[in-house]
């Protein structure tokens, strides 16, 4: 017979409140994010029309943000073994978006739709980045899936790097520019540390290198998208 140590239970406890926490707090973003424009889109909003793409992307990318709710709510409840299963549905979703989402950005810069203060060299880039990111992650985490301390910090991690959709979107933050809806997205990894150091003593190698290559990439794609190879990249995608 087995038996669990009493000592890790508070601590089984904490990581399966953290992490459905974060998984909630990343879809209470973008819904915040994506309400006027999506969700609760009126006739009186004044932004480019929704194509049928358009639907079918934040459709994938609803569902990928309530996969991650509800996996990790199924974690959080002792469901393994469905949660397994779903995995491979979330796996398809995230392969969905990282081929439909460069299609819509480049269909809204054809149309002229690209968000107000953006270059299309600087709108291209956010979408090209974040679906790379999105896919590395997902890919990571499916091979680190028997490792559960690795695997759901690379799924937050995937979300994350994707996250700065919806908080661009909100309230003034594209007024603001890039670095201020980076930061919004940022302070999911920085509550990620803040966790793994006062439960572990540690911070997890999950969170320093995926973390590291978040943040990086953010001034990095900025720097990216005044290059004339990637105007000339953009040019040959969109004709823009």
């Amino acid at each position: 017979m087995t038996t669990t140590n009493s000592s890790t239970r508070p601590v089984q406890s904490s990581e399966r409140l953290f992490f459905s926490g974060m998984a909630i707090a990343l879809a209470v973003v973008a819904f915040a994010g994506f309400a006027p424009s999506f969700y609760l889109r009126s006739d009186a909003y004044a932004g480019p029309p929704l194509t049928s793409l358009v639907i079918a992307h934040g459709s994938l990318a609803t569902s990928w943000v309530l996969m991650l709710v509800v996996q990790t709510a199924l974690v959080a409840g002792g469901q393994t073994r469905i949660h397994r299963k779903l995995g491979w549905l979330g796996a398809a979703i995230a392969a969905s978006l990282v081929v439909v989402g460069p299609i819509v950005a480049i269909q809204a810069i054809k149309r002229g739709a690209v968000p107000p203060g953006l270059t299309p060299q600087q709108f291209f880039v956010l979408p090209m980045t974040d679906v790379t990111l999105l896919a590395g992650f997902v890919i990571a985490a499916i091979l680190k899936r028997n490792d559960a301390q690795w695997h759901k910090r690379l799924m937050l991690l995937a979300t994350i790097g994707i996250i700065d959709a919806a908080t661009a979107r909100l309230p003034g933050m594209l007024q603001a520019g890039p670095l201020a809806f980076f930061a919004i997205a940022d302070l999911f990894i920085v509550a990620g540390v803040a966790y793994d150091l006062i439960t572990r003593r540690k911070v997890h190698p999950a969170w320093i290198w995926g973390g590291l290559i978040i943040v990086v990439s953010q001034p990095l794609r900025l720097v990216l998208s005044g290059t004339p190879v990637w105007a000339s990249f953009v040019h040959l995608m969109t004709g823009a």
